[in-house]
């Protein structure tokens, strides 16, 4: 059988090269134009001899390769925790309702196990495979096979801590492009700070412009990086207290929707 390629690679795969092109677009129309036109016009005062202040600008600040990349890896995660905070949003959403139709003071028996499996299978496919069918489904079978509530409770708990594992780990890349960010800043720092070691020789004969510039290249390459790095671990915490959520409340509502109900003749 030919392997079809999962959705979420594809999606991670295009979103950075959108990432990428429409970054790179921005730089190439707005940001490095208006900064060339704003360090040539401070290089013509400077030459005249003329006295004037240097204002920060924030294409300046922004200008340069390093930071075009964090932008670029920021957009990408961006990216990757959207897709995965509307799936758990998507998935937080069939707590809502009630998928066995279980009526109040009605009590589940071993043997009425397979009949509350039928809801669930009738399910869509894509639905088949969130957390609360596949909790309620683990939770079924297992009270039709060992007729013990007690089992039951710990098959819910397990494909609970079995989802928060995944979640977990689906969130490497994320953190991979969280630390990758400053790391970025750093190189932009190391770069900067060599450039301007090796234009040492002009300030010592009076001119310290490659020097400063070289040097502002260090500095806002680290200030950009670690902004941005700021604002990717703000939203990670954020998706990761939503899966949480998720996993917490999936377990309250088998316990609340499912487990309650399940009796056993002669308790």
């Amino acid at each position: 059988m030919q392997r079809r390629i999962p959705f979420e690679l594809v999606y991670q795969l295009s979103a950075l090269v959108l990432a990428i092109i429409l970054v790179h677009l921005v730089y190439v129309t707005l940001i490095r134009p208006n900064a060339e036109a704003i360090l040539q016009a401070q290089a013509e005062l400077a030459a005249s001899g003329q006295p004037y202040v240097q204002d920060r600008s924030l294409y300046v600040v922004l200008r340069d390769y390093e930071q075009e990349s964090c932008f670029v890896l920021m957009f990408w995660a961006i990216a990757i925790m959207g897709y995965k905070g509307r799936q758990s949003l998507r998935e937080r959403a069939l707590l809502n309702e009630d998928v066995l139709h279980v009526a109040e003071g009605m009590s589940i028996l071993p043997e009425d196990a397979r009949q509350y499996i039928r809801p669930l299978q009738a399910l869509p496919d894509a639905v088949q495979h969130y957390l609360v069918p596949r909790a309620l489904m683990a939770a079924l079978l297992r009270f039709a096979s060992t007729r013990n509530v007690h089992d039951v409770a710990e098959a819910v708990k397990s494909v609970c801590e079995t989802e928060s594992e995944r979640l977990e780990s689906e969130l490497s890349m994320v953190r991979y492009i969280a630390w990758a960010i400053p790391s970025i800043g750093f190189i932009g720092t190391v770069r900067g700070i060599g450039e301007a070691l090796g234009q040492a020789y002009k300030a010592v004969e009076g001119d310290i412009s490659g020097v400063t510039a070289s040097l502002g290249t260090a500095f806002n390459s680290t200030l950009i990086a670690l902004l941005i790095s700021i604002v990717i671990m703000f939203l990670m915490h954020q998706l990761q207290l939503l899966q949480e959520r998720l996993v917490l409340e999936t377990q309250s509502y088998a316990d609340l929707h499912l487990v309650r109900h399940m009796q056993v003749r002669g308790d």
